[in-house]
């Protein structure tokens, strides 16, 4: 707990984790969230994933640490905020965070889609939290992404690293990640989530149109290289693997102006598609031949 609290006063998160009590209800849906991931994805955590716990008042939906031997990561726990997902429904969730980046308005809203109505309740609200923290998990020494712990003015080079360089370039001088879209996706620097909106509503839809000419797969995963992977990587396991939708819909006084749906089956996806089916060992498994990547 003190680690967590040291860490959110680090960068200047306000929340304060404590422990969390937690019902057998609320377990019970935590464990059937996390048997029913695909097997792929469950067989590729036996050596990686120590342990799952909870609190209260973390400062968003999730975090991941990793676990060190005496030389580099070997593993990563995962911490989840129990507060935020006691009493959410999968779709109430994913708007909650889908909306944070940007202030409140009553003429521009957005409402998110991630389950079918008869599929939504607490259950896929946890399980899809825990796959984007166990794609943070899986990422760990595996080859993806400079360590999430390391400056960005201390890596020497990301030539080794496959799905860095489909996006992101490194300024030393700033100690910061750049996009190679960061020209034309101005409103990406003011993207923020969960601490403190920067964005005014009426960039939602021009946001979401700016988005569509990148190959991030949601908002999100255009904040920083680390969640861009685990943003693809539950966007793909939910939408691909395991068949489940995913809208975001943008409406200005009260007509649908824009709806965004996953980036899989598109070619301005293809390369990650690509690196996250060679990541999961599925490219035989899982065809591309219904998008078109060869």
């Amino acid at each position: 707990m003190e680690y967590l609290a040291l860490d959110n006063f680090n960068y200047g998160y306000p929340n304060k984790p404590r422990a969390a009590t937690l019902s057998a209800e609320f377990l019970s849906d935590v464990r059937n969230a996390f048997v029913e991931i695909p097997a792929p994805v469950r067989r590729l955590l036996t050596q990686k994933l120590a342990g799952i716990y909870f609190v209260e008042d973390l400062g968003g939906s999730g975090f991941t640490e990793q676990i060190h031997d005496t030389s580099k990561p070997v593993a990563g726990y995962i911490v989840l905020d129990a507060s935020v997902l006691q009493s959410r429904t999968a779709n109430d969730w994913a708007a909650w965070k889908e909306n944070s980046p940007f202030t409140a308005s009553p003429e521009f809203k957005l409402n998110a889609t991630i389950e079918e109505a008869s599929q939504n309740n607490r259950k896929q609200a946890i399980q899809y939290i825990l796959l984007h923290e166990l794609g943070h998990v899986l990422a760990i020494e595996a080859g993806i992404n400079p360590n999430w712990n390391t400056d960005p003015k201390n890596i020497n080079t990301t030539a080794s690293y496959p799905f860095f360089n489909l996006s992101w370039l490194i300024s030393k001088a700033d100690n910061r990640y750049l996009t190679v879209f960061d020209q034309r996706f101005t409103q990406r620097k003011n993207v923020v989530y969960y601490f403190g909106a920067k964005l005014p509503a009426k960039e939602m839809i021009h946001s979401y149109e700016a988005l569509e000419h990148t190959n991030f797969p949601t908002l999100y995963a255009a904040t920083n290289p680390h969640d861009d992977f685990a943003e693809a990587f539950v966007s793909y396991v939910h939408t691909v693997l395991m068949g489940k939708p995913f809208e975001i819909t943008l409406s200005k006084g009260g007509k649908i102006e824009k709806v965004y749906k996953s980036c899989w089956a598109e070619e301005r996806c293809a390369a990650k598609r690509k690196v996250l089916e060679r990541f999961l060992n599925l490219k035989v498994i899982y065809s591309s031949v219904d998008s078109g990547i060869s």
